[in-house]
């Protein structure tokens, strides 16, 4: 089967062929389909020649593809196929949206932080018999305050909607303390108060690790002394730099508590898509499951998929509705159609795909682990989480005197060579589809260099 006979009727976009099409093909498409006075829909002299070749092939028609949030017709078709690609019930395509702070004062008069504060008076740490104050919250809400002052910000809305969507004011939600701040937003947002866990963390590294199943269950047990019970327990899998927690077993605390377990698989997609890879967070027991499609896998930035497993008593029209609450109402088709586009590359070759990849990503490990003064980032270095994911490399310097902001510096300017992410002590390297021999040769010459 060719690869194009993977697509769903979202296809009709025709992402393959932007590059070729020029502004004057957008011209005479445009003279064929007749004056357009929708929003979004300008083109002509007007409009630059790549914008308007862009337009072209991703034109924001619903007659054809369907509404959003009512969707008939290729979008809930594309969206059953990847449903049944990563063994979920039900997979939504999300696309970004749009949620504003304005800050007219000291505390907000659209977003009420002190009426936040006053929800969220007491903060509870798993493990401690701590209670933070309000000066606490008042110090984050005013860090907040600064940040967002007086203009509009875009924001993560898929946590938003997973925690909105299963958790009401007054609840508990347990979570570590290194998920991403659009969860933390999230609790202001809906009004449930966090039971914090704190993660194991790595000194030597000078990063956290992933969640002990035995955390979450000390967690569940703190809150059961005081008659409370969480609302759902979030867990980041994997970490930014492949530390995977145990999905499995911490799945498994949660159900025999009656609470569904949220995982942030922002950096996972590619999970479960070779015997190289770790399990997917779904195939794990997770009940709700993020993936930013756009990090490993060929979708465009800002797409991504939420996936319901098959197994969960999470309410999926609570979800519904948090989703059309907060996603755009304007959503991009080209985003949509990269997404349907991921998905018909996975679904050619599931089980094959990241060989390659992995492949080059495991020499790359060999080759620099033999680089005096070069620490790699491995399975020892995290004695409690075996797991990690192999397309990640994180190279520690600190043998050679460097930082990893220093480190940096060498390697993106004067070699040329950039980084995913630059730590304190350390940089990680993302492999992907794209990566090829010639990439990690380049790398591996450049820290030759660099020691």
């Amino acid at each position: 089967m060719k690869f194009e006979e993977h697509f769903s009727p979202l296809s009709v976009l025709n992402v393959g062929v932007l590059a070729e099409r020029s502004s004057i093909e957008a011209k005479e498409k445009q003279d064929r389909d007749g004056t357009n006075f929708e929003f979004g829909q300008a083109d002509g002299d007007g409009v630059p020649p790549l914008v308007s070749a862009l337009k072209a092939s991703g034109r924001q028609n619903a007659a054809k593809i369907g509404n959003h949030f009512s969707p008939e017709g290729p979008i809930p078709e594309a969206q059953k196929q990847a449903a049944k690609l990563f063994g979920a019930s039900e997979t939504w395509f999300l696309v970004g949206g749009d949620f504003e702070f304005r800050f007219e004062s000291k505390w907000s008069k659209i977003l009420d932080l002190e009426e936040a504060i006053s929800q969220m008076n007491v903060i509870h740490v798993a493990g401690t018999n701590e209670k933070g104050s309000n000066l606490a919250i008042r110090l984050l809400a005013s860090e907040a305050q600064s940040t967002l002052c007086n203009f509009t910000q875009k924001v993560s809305i898929i946590c938003r909607i997973l925690i909105m969507g299963t958790c009401s004011p007054g609840d508990y939600l347990i979570h570590p303390r290194n998920s991403h701040k659009s969860a933390i937003s999230s609790l202001v947002l809906s009004g449930a108060i966090p039971k914090y866990i704190i993660p194991e963390y790595s000194y030597d590294w000078d990063i956290p690790d992933g969640v002990m199943p035995s955390q979450v269950e000390n967690a569940i047990k703190e809150l059961e002394k005081e008659s409370k019970k969480a609302a759902a327990v979030f867990v980041p899998s994997p970490t930014y730099h492949g530390v995977c927690s145990k999905l499995s077993e911490i799945s498994e605390v949660c159900h025999n508590h009656g609470i569904p377990l949220i995982v942030d698989e922002a950096h996972g997609a590619h999970f479960g898509f070779s015997d190289q890879l770790p399990y997917s967070a779904l195939q794990q027991g997770a009940d709700l499951v993020l993936q930013s499609t756009h990090k490993v896998l060929c979708s465009l930035t800002q797409s991504s998929m939420l996936h319901l497993s098959t197994k969960t008593s999470v309410d999926r029209e609570r979800i519904s509705m948090c989703l059309q609450s907060l996603q755009t109402t304007s959503p991009n088709n080209l985003l949509l159609a990269s997404l349907d586009a991921a998905r018909a590359q996975l679904n050619e070759n599931p089980k094959t795909i990241f060989n390659e990849a992995i492949n080059l990503a495991t020499e790359t490990i060999y080759l620099l682990k033999n680089i005096p003064g070069i620490s790699v980032l491995d399975s020892s270095s995290f004695p409690n989480f075996q797991t990690r994911d192999p397309l990640r490399l994180t190279l520690g310097f600190w043998q050679l005197g460097l930082s990893g902001y220093q480190a940096n510096d060498i390697l993106h300017q004067d070699l040329m060579v950039i980084c995913e992410l630059v730590g304190s002590r350390s940089l990680t390297f993302a492999f992907n589809l794209g990566t090829c021999r010639e990439q990690i040769q380049r790398l591996v010459s450049a820290i030759q260099q660099e020691c």
